[in-house]
């Protein structure tokens, strides 16, 4: 492993020079510059020593009592340090996780628990190596969506199973991961899988790409899946560990699609709150739409109102009910309607056969459609549709 170059950001003195030693001690990396300040806009001129240093890593220590200049340096250097771009590595009280969230969507790639040991340090920074060796070099983060039930049933399991095979097969890169309480997605896939997120959380300390592989079952389409727990947790793993969890996963899969089913809790609100966006999946009646705009209010709690959108499923018209009424009720925008197949959906699910893989039928090409919606305004995307276009003769 060739030596990294890094550079330590913080204000306090002694924190600076305890993760200069430790990074020299790791034997794998070197600092080659420190600074005492955070940049506070794009052309700060600690922004320009930075760039001027050509640094592989960038560590940006997060104080406990004031996080929030910590975090948008975070932004900032990922906004304006490139060619090439350097990995940021956040470090930070794993007591914090709203603070967590905002480091990673900020720009983070990793976040590592404070007071740090150098042999945190050397596990980052290998799993930073594997990873370039593995991609070549410095990819964009991977999206998450989160399927969330309105209610119980309305069908969140089979959305997030169905649209997991169609970005998969779109796509490719993709992993379901089974964030309810207890596990489905699996036997909607007629899965026997031998690990599940409890395994992967239980040994978050040490996890990393070639280790999250081995807790993945893989479907015979291809797609990635982490499963759910097959009985109830006696103990609950912490926000913070999810967060390390996603955090491996976004850097892994170009897109990542959970299951929440009915779960509400912190840990659920924490991975909305890593999402690209969150479906909340409900029927056109009373019931289901009230508990769809109660779920957004919770939701939005901390933030991102506008990355939940409706997803009405077993959508048929209904005289005198409109979908302005649907959004009106739930206090949502209407994303995508999933028509009511209802017998055919119950078959598939039985026969642990999703319908994204019974052909080309009109629920299948629904889910499809919502793929190809959630992804319309991805780069990659638009590049490989504008050259498909370009190459027509």
């Amino acid at each position: 492993m060739a030596e990294l170059s890094v550079v330590v950001v913080s204000q306090d003195n002694e924190h600076r020079a305890i993760l200069q030693v430790l990074v020299d001690g790791t034997s794998v990396a070197r600092v080659v510059h420190t600074c005492a300040s955070y940049p506070v806009v794009a052309n700060d001129p600690v922004v320009r020593r930075i760039q001027s240093a050509s640094p592989e890593v960038v560590l940006v220590d997060v104080p406990v009592d004031n996080p929030a200049n910590a975090v948008r340096s975070i932004e900032i250097l990922h906004q304006e340090l490139r060619d090439p771009a350097p990995a940021i590595f956040a470090i930070g009280s794993m007591s914090q996780p709203q603070v967590i969230v905002s480091a990673m969507r900020s720009g983070a790639k990793e976040y590592i628990e404070r007071p740090t040991t150098a042999t945190d340090l050397l596990e980052a920074f290998v799993r930073l190596t594997a990873t370039q060796r593995k991609t070549g070099r410095e990819g964009p983060r991977g999206k998450v969506y989160t399927i969330i039930n309105a209610k119980g049933g309305s069908g969140a399991t089979t959305t997030a199973v169905n649209l997991a095979l169609a970005l998969h097969a779109a796509h490719g890169g993709t992993a379901l991961v089974d964030m309810a309480s207890l596990g489905h997605a699996s036997l909607h896939m007629n899965l026997k899988p031998v690990f599940s997120v409890a395994d992967a959380v239980r040994n978050i300390h040490r996890l990393d790409s070639s280790l999250l592989d081995s807790f993945m079952t893989r479907h015979n389409g291809g797609l990635q899946v982490l499963a759910g727990p097959n009985a109830p947790l006696p103990i609950e793993p912490s926000t913070a560990e999810f967060a390390r969890l996603f955090d491996l996963l976004v850097n892994h899969f170009r897109y990542v699609v959970v299951d929440a089913s009915s779960r509400m809790d912190a840990t659920s609100r924490l991975v909305c709150s890593l999402s690209e966006a969150v479906l909340l999946v409900a029927h056109a009646d009373v019931a289901s739409l009230w508990s769809a705009a109660r779920i957004q209010q919770y939701l939005a709690e901390t933030g991102g109102r506008e990355r939940v959108h409706l997803v009405l499923n077993r959508f048929r018209k209904i005289p005198g009910f409109s979908e302005a009424d649907a959004e009106a009720a739930s206090g949502l925008k209407l994303m995508w309607k999933i028509p009511n197949h209802y017998f055919a959906v119950s078959a598939a699910i039985d026969r642990g056969v999703p319908v994204m893989q019974q052909g080309n039928t009109e629920i299948a090409r629904s889910f499809s459609g919502l793929a190809a919606k959630l992804t319309e305004n991805d780069v990659e995307v638009k590049r490989r549709t504008w050259s498909l276009f370009k190459t027509v003769s």
